[in-house]
């Protein structure tokens, strides 16, 4: 019998390049992770990093005005493709400047990859001019830091870091690289794939169908279920998995404020996002119902209010790919380690080749439908421009079909309210860690991405102050971002919470002369004047007070072929509601 001779597997071989220097070695790299875009702002540390992107064509540099609008645009490219925002700084302040949105990335779950020049590696430890120890500054909020040392480790570095930073939990990589190996010459040897020793960091994780099979009598079985989709719907792709097992299963479907466009929120079965300033129907629903399966989603505290006391009937069933966030907020009953894509997937089918029957929840329909009518979103009309009238003609003019970018405050939660959203990254904001001035830079960065898209920024006048200098980036860079300010002369938020809970005792809370504060009936006093400073910037910009002229310049904002600014005045004693006050139960959620 003649024997039947094997092949070896073959495995793509690593590529070595020509001699280059390190920083040469660095574009090449960001080429071959198919980066478009880089956010960057230059100094000593990092010349030679952008002397080196001088030198192709292939990778277009945005200089931001500042390192943090740098770094909160990538963040808006990323949250808007889903692919890796590229941000990159000098050594010292310029890295420094970036610590804010990486953090906002390492609790959003955003994949970004900063690169930082550093001092030269003789001078490290020793309080170098411009020298802070950036790897170890950001261990706590990064998946990962390097600090490279030796020249050939870059191609590793690199193709590690992206892997890192868009696989399981997405999230943000550091690369940390001296002056000097950035000028040493050496020859790259390019590996086509990532090897780590530990095989968790690249295992695919996904739930056995014994533990989905385990679902199906506890979804038939419930009378009044809830599906709860977190941020992890949109990082996986799931959008589509989840519709169809919610029409599959019958189940009505509230998510987060991560998780806003992961389930069409014009669909008869949205709940919208519920929380601490969510819709009421979805937070009675969530306190009521008697399956709560979750998806993609951590059990933030904005979201449960006092633990003990969320959704204290139901069954919990948990299902994440990060095992770290099973039991860590909320003890459940059933946690399944799983890509959620890989699980709704997988469900589907099983459902299907188990001739599922959804169950009978029609009273439980019936009630969720009573409390959609009779406390929906809403507000009282007055003469003056309500700021959720200004996003519901925001809303209406665009048809639903903008990327909206928010600042944190008042108007980030109106924004949420009023826009409704049906796809996935169109909400973009930063949610975790609440980052004021996150909104115009998010989205110049979201606009980089999606050109053809409207992109406009929801903003507060107080958030918006923070970062107004990208201004600037877009005039030159030609980004037609657009901001439209909810303008009320005051950090909105905190004000609130000094209305409700402080007696309404202003605390540097008031952005204008507290002698003479600017508002619709005292236009005269506003201050400072957004328009005069866009077109300092050489960006168009309008200012609208009267409710009549609203909607007609909304829409010039949004028929204007660059940036805009468009500075509506609204009145600061407006709240946002509902509101389940910090480390409270629904019990206790504030309608009026």
């Amino acid at each position: 019998m003649k024997k039947t001779q094997t092949s070896p597997a073959t495995f793509p071989k690593a590529e070595i390049g020509r001699e280059m220097k390190g920083a040469d070695a660095v574009v090449e790299c960001l080429i071959r992770e198919s980066v478009d875009v880089v956010f960057a702002y230059p100094g000593g540390a990092s010349q030679e990093l952008h002397q080196a992107l001088a030198r192709t064509d292939k990778i277009r540099v945005i200089l931001p005005r500042h390192e943090q609008g740098g770094s909160f645009a990538a963040e808006g490219y990323a949250r808007a493709t889903g692919k890796v925002g590229v941000c990159m700084a000098t050594s010292g302040p310029g890295a420094t400047n970036l610590v804010s949105a990486i953090a906002d990335a390492f609790m959003d779950s955003i994949p970004l990859v900063a690169i930082t020049g550093q001092v030269f590696s003789k001078y490290i430890g020793k309080m170098a001019f411009q020298e802070t120890d950036f790897y170890g500054m950001t261990l706590p909020i990064v998946k990962h830091s390097y600090l490279v040392m030796d020249v050939k480790e870059l191609p590793r570095i690199f193709k590690e870091a992206f892997h890192l930073a868009r696989s399981g939990r997405p999230g943000p990589v550091v690369i940390d690289i001296p002056k000097d190996v950035q000028q040493a010459k050496f020859q790259p040897v390019f590996p086509p794939a990532v090897e780590f020793r530990s095989t968790y960091a690249t295992a695919q994780q996904h739930a056995s169908d014994e533990q989905l099979k385990h679902l199906l009598p506890l979804l038939g079985a419930a009378r009044k279920p809830v599906i709860y989709a977190g941020g992890g719907i949109i990082s996986a792709g799931a959008h589509a998995e989840l519709k169809a097992f919610a029409e599959k299963t019958n189940l009505p479907v509230a998510t987060t404020l991560m998780g806003i466009g992961g389930f069409p929120e014009t669909h008869p079965l949205s709940l919208q996002w519920f929380g601490m300033h969510g819709a009421a129907y979805g937070n009675w629903a969530v306190e009521q119902c008697d399956l709560l399966l979750v998806v993609g989603a951590r059990f933030d505290d904005r979201i449960t209010g006092d633990t003990k006391h969320f959704a204290a009937q139901a069954q919990i069933v948990h299902i994440d790919i990060d095992a770290s966030e099973h039991h860590k907020n909320k003890r459940v009953h059933h946690a399944i380690v799983s890509d959620v894509k890989f699980a709704l997937g997988r469900l589907n089918e099983l459902l299907k080749a188990h001739k599922f029957t959804p169950p009978d929840t029609k009273e439980w329909q019936a009630q969720l439908a009573t409390w959609k009518k009779e406390h929906p979103f809403s507000y009282e009309k007055s003469k003056h421009i309500r700021p959720q009238e200004a996003v519901q003609a925001l809303y209406e003019l665009t048809q639903g079909d903008a990327i909206i970018a928010t600042g944190v405050g008042q108007h980030q939660m109106w924004a949420a309210q009023f826009y409704r959203f049906n796809e996935p990254r169109r909400y973009i904001s930063s949610l975790g860690l609440g980052a004021m001035g996150f909104g115009y830079p998010a989205a110049m960065g979201a606009k980089v991405a999606c050109p053809d898209k409207q992109v406009i920024d929801i903003d507060g006048d107080g958030s918006f102050m923070m970062n107004i200098q990208e201004l600037a980036t877009c005039k030159i860079e030609k980004i037609a971002a657009k901001a439209m300010i909810l303008n009320n002369q005051h950090l909105g938020m905190v004000v609130q919470w000094e209305d409700r809970f402080y007696g309404s005792v202003r605390g540097n809370t008031i952005l204008g002369d507290e002698n003479n504060v600017g508002s619709p009936d005292n236009p005269d006093a506003l201050y400072p004047d957004f328009v005069k400073i866009a077109e300092g910037f050489g960006v168009k910009g309008r200012r609208v007070i009267k409710k009549s002229e609203l909607r007609e310049a909304i829409q010039e904002m949004l028929d204007h072929d660059g940036p805009y600014v468009l500075d509506v005045i609204v009145p600061y004693t407006e709240h946002v509601l509902p509101m389940i006050p910090a480390g409270r139960t629904v019990k206790d959620m504030l309608l009026k």
